[in-house]
């Protein structure tokens, strides 16, 4: 089949890959620790659960509004009002299926072949491979080990030109857990600012998910509310994966174009899930705050875990529920160590190379499973290493 030449700029998650590979090998009988997949261990809270049943009950099960129903993008922008800090009204809220589609639309809504746009890297793999689907050129922020996976804002105000359309950030981060302070969104803002045509996209689908101190988001800094999109869902916060439901906060222009993206590829997300989600707003957050706990707990463990094998440093996340350790010391590139360890060790991890070029050296290990499994992985790691010397 001659497939369209823009296929071949479009990437994956190995994550799904990773999996499918474990999978396999737990036909064949062999037990494996899953690492590799970033997504709550724990069910939908189940006030929501009730929510969206009720919902099936009393009809939700026709076509809503491409935007999102009025009542879900009313709730959202009042959350965020209370969470962010932001001016938020429910015309500029689009809810998609899951939040990889706002990614996508604003992308195609703004980058084209010429156009630059920043992304973090080591970073959620989805950002590149859509910016090489428009057309346009990634631009990677490295970001590093020795500054706790900061950016280096220095290096990331050199990297705007003339070209540049859109930055890309990711806070809480994928595959790195690190967090921006207000300090430093503000000096990213500054470089937004003195741009008319440049706009940020700024990820917090992991807010909800901190160790430290509260959530920041750069569309709170002034005259940035504006320029910044946000996107944001209830998979992460509110174990809800399976109901695939995403939004954006978009400036008043970028809601049309969207909006038409929408109508073009998905016509509107499920209604049940958006009353659900409704009551995952609104309703109590005790168990997305017993959720962060827990994850606190289990970065502790992995951590501290980590760092006592030998040949791996590992700096603590500050949000999100992932690790990426540096593995150079083991004597084995990023993808050794990912193969090996799931076939000689049965867990599966993923290479940190699948996020993006930087990655060679390190590994993420997402630390969504229980603490017995995780001190088992630990222990199974250990001796692994050992193994190789």
């Amino acid at each position: 089949m001659a497939l369209a030449s823009r296929m071949k700029d479009l990437g994956t998650e190995t994550a799904f890959e990773v999996l499918a590979k474990a999978k396999a090998l737990e036909a064949q009988g062999k037990e494996i620790i899953h690492l590799e997949i970033g997504e709550p261990d724990f069910d939908t809270p189940k006030h929501i659960v009730e929510a969206g049943v009720e919902a099936l009950r009393q009809g939700y099960t026709h076509y809503g509004p491409t935007p999102g129903l009025p009542e879900l993008r009313e709730a959202i922008s009042r959350n965020s009002r209370e969470v962010r800090g932001v001016d938020t009204e429910p015309s500029n809220v689009v809810v998609t299926p899951g939040a990889k589609p706002i990614m996508f639309y604003i992308l195609l809504a703004l980058a084209e072949p010429g156009v630059e746009v920043i992304y973090p890297n080591p970073g959620f793999p989805i950002y590149e491979s859509m910016i090489r689907f428009t057309g346009a050129t990634p631009v990677a922020m490295q970001l590093l080990e020795e500054t706790g996976y900061h950016p280096d804002l220095e290096d990331l105000a050199g990297k705007i030109t003339g070209r540049t359309r859109l930055i890309i950030l990711n806070s809480p981060e994928n595959p790195c857990g690190s967090v921006l302070n207000q300090e430093e969104l503000e000096v990213i803002a500054g470089l937004v600012r003195e741009r008319a045509d440049l706009y940020v996209m700024t990820d917090e689908v992991y807010k909800d998910i901190l160790y430290t101190g509260a959530h920041h988001s750069i569309a709170s800094c002034p005259g940035m509310s504006g320029r910044t999109i946000i996107l944001d869902g209830f998979s992460k916060s509110y174990a809800m994966t399976g109901w695939r439901l995403g939004y954006g906060i978009l400036p008043e222009e970028l809601v049309p174009p969207v909006v038409k993206l929408a109508v073009n590829s998905v016509s509107c997300a499920a209604t049940f899930s958006q009353i659900a989600a409704i009551s995952a707003l609104d309703g109590p957050q005790d168990e997305v705050q017993a959720m962060a706990a827990e994850f606190k707990a289990r970065r502790d463990l992995v951590t501290d875990g980590l760092r006592s094998i030998p040949g791996i440093t590992c700096p603590e996340p500050e949000g999100a529920f992932y690790v990426f350790p540096n593995v150079r010391g083991t004597g084995l590139t990023s993808g050794e160590f990912e193969d090996r360890a799931l076939n000689e060790a049965g867990v599966a991890l993923l290479s940190g190379v699948g996020f993006g070029e930087f990655g060679e050296g390190y590994i993420r290990i997402s630390y969504a499973n229980s603490q017995e499994n995780l001190h088992k992985a630990l222990d199974r790691l250990d001796s692994f290493v050992h193994g190789l010397t």
